[in-house]
């Protein structure tokens, strides 16, 4: 097996001990960390300072989301959401509030407001981004799904810039995660214990 296909092995294990970990998690201490996630995420100035923001709708264990897109949202910040395309890829919409959520395939919550194309993101001055860890150089561990990747991807082919912010559980900061090829370091990472930049 060669060095990308033993990454690829190597994160699978990883994978499942992290999704494990999350699992046992209660729903106080998810609550709890949903709050601290909200209070240190404008301490990050990429954050503070961004005038549209591409977040997500956190679903099952994933580090809660919600007060984060609302206090975002409360400070004037256009907030774009994905909406899973059957090719797996990402359209975006406008958050506008709890209310304009509804149920979608796999579990998600997505806007329902007006589609504006794959390319959206490319406007976003921080891109928020789910994973399942992320090691000292800044390198993200995701689900496994490539949704992120093609979008991290389209940043790339098209020379976009924005602060890449993934959004985890303080104990899912680890020592090394596999890099493969296609990864892409990101530049910091938000925990309920706060804030971490990447060089």
């Amino acid at each position: 097996m060669g060095d990308s296909g033993q990454g690829a092995a190597d994160k699978i294990t990883l994978r499942a001990d992290l999704l494990a970990a999350r699992r046992a998690m209660t729903p106080p201490q998810r609550s709890a960390a949903a709050r601290a996630l909200a209070e240190h995420a404008l301490e990050l100035p990429q954050l503070a300072a961004a005038g549209t923001v591409a977040g997500y709708v956190s679903v099952g264990g994933e580090p809660g989301t919600r007060e984060l897109l609302d206090v975002l949202r409360g400070r004037g910040v256009r907030v774009l959401l994905p909406v899973l395309r059957p090719d797996n890829d990402l359209d975006w919409a406008v958050y506008g509030g709890p209310d304009s959520l509804a149920q979608a395939g796999r579990g998600l919550l997505e806007p329902d407001g007006p589609r504006l194309g794959c390319d959206a993101v490319l406007g976003a001055d921080t891109v928020l981004l789910p994973g399942l860890a992320v090691d000292a150089h800044g390198v993200r561990l995701g689900r496994g799904g490539g949704s992120y990747d093609r979008v991290l991807a389209r940043l790339a082919r098209a020379g976009a810039h924005p602060a890449l912010v993934v959004l985890l559980y303080a104990h899912e900061v680890v020592a090394r995660v596999p890099r493969e090829p296609h990864d892409h370091p990101v530049h910091a990472v938000i925990t309920p214990d706060g804030v971490r930049r990447f060089a």
